[in-house]
């Protein structure tokens, strides 16, 4: 168990997926450029190309943990994480539900 001051430590917001590339010499990453309603698109490299589809994320709405300590991945930068239900060893991603025609902006916090 951990306290609600630790929890409250993670920067958890929408972003907005605007382009998705496969990493060269990779097996199954991809390139993602987020908006994460920053003045500058954020990246975030993600192995998750052996279950969706480029064009299956361009334009979701998805959830990143914005502080989490960047790192170099495969020469690209990575400056956060998706967040993703596992499921048997394959990922689900957490997807932002738009209803009566409400539209969550990028960079809304998850409280």
């Amino acid at each position: 168990m951990i306290e609600y001051e630790e929890f409250n430590k993670l920067d958890i917001r929408v972003a907005l997926i605007k382009s998705c590339e496969l990493i060269p010499k990779a097996k199954n990453l991809y390139k993602l450029s987020l908006d994460c309603g920053e003045e500058r698109l954020r990246q975030i490299i993600t192995g998750i190309s052996q279950f969706y589809k480029e064009e299956e994320l361009i334009g979701r709405k998805i959830v990143i943990l914005m502080n989490l300590k960047p790192k170099i991945i495969m020469g690209e930068l990575s400056e956060g994480m998706l967040l993703a239900a596992d499921f048997k060893g394959e990922p689900f991603l957490l997807l932002i539900d738009e209803r009566n025609g409400k539209d969550v902006p990028p960079g809304s916090k998850i409280k």
